[in-house]
């Protein structure tokens, strides 16, 4: 799986690639919550509210992101990001993932 693929994918499905795009709590190309902020530094991936608001930014902790957590599968990745991380068990994400794979 290539990642910046995968990313580029979850951009156009969150936000259509708006850097400025906001959805409640949620901010910026990747729609980044402040309880994903939290559990970023919580895994050293530094990374702040203000952060959410650059996309190069954003891409780079949600790579960071993947890493880390050890996620092979791009199903599980778009998942556990749209649902948390039981998500990729949810039936509720399975559209998102659906989505996901229109863009990649």
């Amino acid at each position: 799986m290539n990642i910046l693929v995968l990313i580029a994918a979850i951009v156009m499905v969150e936000s259509g690639g708006n850097p400025s795009a906001r959805n409640g709590d949620a901010e910026g190309c990747l729609q980044i919550r402040p309880t994903m902020v939290q559990h970023f530094n919580s895994i050293g991936i530094q990374f702040t509210l203000e952060d959410r608001l650059d996309c190069d930014k954003s891409k780079e902790a949600f790579a960071k992101w993947v890493k880390v957590s050890g996620y092979k599968s791009a199903e599980v990745i778009a998942r556990k990001w749209n649902g948390g991380p039981k998500g990729h068990l949810k039936e509720s994400t399975l559209n998102y993932w659906e989505k996901v794979k229109q863009q990649l």
